[in-house]
């Protein structure tokens, strides 16, 4: 079976605080990889502290916990209401519209 094509993307300087801090907070490690776009290898290079110990990121600077995947799902399906109320109704239905984004927005930002 033919492997998958590498991704091209590293870990980071900037990345290590955060990734750092998502440990910390007991984030599950996939989830960590997968928010970063890295395997799971790379957090735990992190966690062993061969890309330095810097100080942790602030908690308001990182990602929500939980795997990105179903919660980009979510979203786009929000989105795609968004749009599709946008545009049927126009300019009638920005307030349903701005409801509607900013339940999934906050429904992404939940902590899991």
């Amino acid at each position: 079976m033919a492997r998958a094509a590498r991704s091209g993307i590293f870990v980071t300087a900037e990345m290590v605080p955060r990734i750092l801090a998502m440990v910390a907070r007991g984030d599950r490690r996939h989830d960590i990889a997968a928010w970063f776009g890295v395997n799971q290898g790379r957090i735990k290079e992190v966690e062993d502290g061969e890309h330095g110990s810097p100080p942790l990121a602030p908690a308001d600077d990182l990602p929500p916990s939980g795997s990105p995947g179903p919660k980009a799902e979510a979203l786009r399906e929000a989105v795609g209401i968004v749009r599709r109320v946008l545009q049927e109704s126009g300019a009638d239905g920005v307030e349903e519209a701005l409801g509607r984004l900013n339940k999934a927005i906050t429904e992404f930002d939940k902590n899991e």
